[in-house]
């Protein structure tokens, strides 16, 4: 991917309006792997890619009125579907490139980052840069609602040995950001790695 946010932009810009209609089921799978970050009353988290925000009220309601729940995300769009799907109430949003957050080193518990990865344009400086917001011992989800191969499908298109996703390749590409993964999981109804972060 481009450094040009542009593409990324564009794409999403042009699905934002009815990007939750089209994935109406989505919300359980997306309360489950923020189960597994394992938040506690008072955590800090960031919802890295927000997007429309459907991860915003799961995670609120895991670290409690007294936490602190951010999403960022790249296109204005996707936070103004946020807004008026009333997910602000849930976290502050923020229009920011996951490249480079507005936030204080170690400033933050956990990251979730929901269909984050493929649209990243150097994945391990950009997971470097997630590390770098998060206290060392601190978590990340990547998580998507469907498998590799289920989204493949989806999209009409083969697996590649190259995916990022693919558990050889993503276990060394968190390692060299600063993450240790903790637990990999690619099924059909979801997909997830789990990863701390040790430097």
């Amino acid at each position: 991917m481009s450094d040009d946010h542009t593409h990324v932009q564009e794409f999403f810009t042009a699905r934002a309006a009815d990007w939750d209609s089209r994935f109406p089921d989505d919300g359980p799978a997306y309360a489950a792997a923020v189960a597994e970050l394992g938040l506690r009353e008072g955590s800090r988290v960031l919802d890295a890619g927000c997007g429309t925000g459907r991860a915003l009220p799961p995670l609120r309601a895991a670290v409690g009125p007294s936490g602190v729940v951010l999403g960022a995300d790249l296109t204005p769009a996707m936070l103004e579907a946020a807004v008026r799907a009333g997910r602000d109430a849930d976290g502050q949003l923020l229009l920011a490139d996951v490249a480079a957050l507005p936030l204080r080193s170690e400033s933050l518990d956990a990251v979730f980052g929901a269909g984050l990865i493929a649209h990243l344009p150097h994945p391990a400086t950009n997971l470097r840069e997630l590390a770098r917001v998060v206290r060392r011992g601190g978590m990340l989800a990547l998580f998507h609602p469907i498998g590799r191969a289920a989204l493949a499908a989806r999209q009409g298109r083969q697996i590649t040995p190259g995916d990022l996703r693919a558990e050889p390749n993503l276990r060394p590409l968190l390692a060299g950001s600063g993450w240790r993964m903790t637990s990999y999981v690619d099924e059909d109804d979801r997909f997830l790695a789990l990863a701390v972060r040790e430097a």
